[in-house]
């Protein structure tokens, strides 16, 4: 790489000039072709000047101090100009420029941008992010520092040098050093644009890194319980009694489709009778402050009826008296096992189920299932969302019969007309 530079000084000639007065003094930085300019804040009238030396001529003292000037800022330009080159930092005819001028973009570094992202995200927490999504952004830093050491050896990185392949090397850290899988490593590539992005709506550097990077991982089909897992869980008797707490609470999700932290924080006062005259739930998703209008099936009231008294929900003026989500997990697999189910039971999975089970492949249109997930898109719930063959098979097996009574009734038509024939 050429790091080669070129400095010139210039006196700008401005608008309605009169000959004999001052003229503004200009710098011109070159580097690579490409220049940048800014004025040295100096002025000297164009007689005591000289455009090949690019300094003033003669020996009055203002002059001498005029040239030792224009000398340090050019020192200052070429001491800088060795630093970058020592640190292999990008160099370009901008950089030098604000340099000079005190705003020395290359100032701005990856993990310092990264961090106040995260620092802001942290003060808006229960103001459009949750503290799960926070989580995330804490986990994405420390995968990039761990990155940089690996790959790069450095704490830190400037922001200029985050290109095509800084982000596909990256990735490769994700899935091979980290053991990501495709759709997580997908995910921290996504936090790592969001920063760029940023960066370059700030000014901070001058193209995309991203304009050229494709990620092509697919989500996997969401799993879920089918009736027949759901009813074995549902009417399944445990010695334990908070096999059997547990065991409610995953149920009622079953049916409203609420998440563990929206099923941990739900109050009673937010469920009231609708328009209809029935109970509903009347909630904002903690994670996105959405609202969910649900109304509630009999199994979920059923649930809620049995725990309407229970100490910890008068303590905690709460529905139901949920768990931390790492026992509510922990529980569900001894349930899982003891009801053979062979799938993977988290808490989550009721909220496929919901979406899955109970809703679409009861004829529930996925515009209204959007709804009481409190999806913003509908995209987002088709990624919950899988009609499933049971639910094909059903609605082919209508539409064969009625295209046998249409047919039959052609039949019958033709016979009547063969029969007027002979009378």
């Amino acid at each position: 790489m050429s790091y080669n530079f070129h400095l010139l000084f210039y006196l700008k000639r401005p608008k309605n000039f009169i000959k004999g007065e001052m003229m503004p003094i200009y710098l011109r930085i070159t580097v690579k072709g490409k220049h940048s300019e800014y004025s040295v804040g100096r002025e000297i009238i164009p007689s005591f000047w000289s455009a090949l030396k690019g300094k003033g001529t003669g020996l009055r003292e203002e002059i001498r101090e005029l040239n030792d000037y224009l000398d340090t800022l050019a020192s200052k330009v070429r001491r800088f100009h060795t630093t970058l080159v020592e640190k292999e930092d990008e160099v370009t005819a901008v950089i030098l420029r604000d340099h000079l001028t005190g705003k020395n973009t290359s100032n701005h570094s990856l993990l310092r941008v990264y961090q106040k992202h995260n620092d802001n995200m942290e003060k808006l927490i229960g103001k459009g992010y949750s503290y799960s999504t926070f989580q995330t952004y804490q986990s994405s830093i420390r995968h990039v520092k761990q990155f940089l050491q690996l790959k790069y050896e450095v704490q830190d990185i400037n922001i200029k040098k985050v290109d095509f392949k800084f982000i596909t090397d990256y990735e490769l850290f994700l899935r091979i050093d980290r053991g990501n899988n495709a759709m997580s490593a997908r995910k921290y590539i996504v936090h790592l644009k969001k920063i760029m992005l940023y960066c370059l709506g700030a000014g901070w550097i001058v193209g995309n890194p991203f304009l050229n990077y494709r990620n092509t991982a697919k989500a996997k089909a969401r799993t879920f319980l089918n009736m027949e897992e759901l009813d074995r869980i549902k009417n399944r008797e445990f010695p334990l009694e908070r096999l059997n707490i547990v065991r409610d609470i995953f149920i009622f999700s079953c049916y409203t489709g609420l998440s563990y932290i929206d099923v941990k924080q739900l109050r009673l006062d937010q469920i009231t009778r609708g328009d209809d005259g029935n109970l509903w739930i009347f909630i904002k998703r903690q994670k996105t402050e959405t609202p969910c209008h649900i109304p509630l099936l009999d199994e979920a009231k059923i649930i809620l009826d049995r725990y309407k008294n229970h100490r910890i929900c008068r303590w905690r003026k709460v529905a139901l008296p949920v768990l931390t989500n790492q026992r509510m997990n922990g529980y569900l697999k001894e349930i899982a096992d003891l009801c053979t189910i062979t799938k993977v039971l988290t808490y989550h999975l009721a909220r496929h189920t919901f979406a899955t089970t109970i809703t679409l492949s009861n004829g529930v249109p996925i515009e209204t299932v959007s709804q009481m997930l409190g999806h913003n898109s509908l995209k987002t719930t088709q990624h919950y969302a899988k009609v499933i063959d049971t639910k094909v098979s059903t609605e082919m097996s209508a539409l064969q019969e009625k295209l046998l009574d249409r047919d039959k009734k052609e039949d019958d038509t033709g016979d009547m007309k063969v029969m007027k024939l002979f009378r």
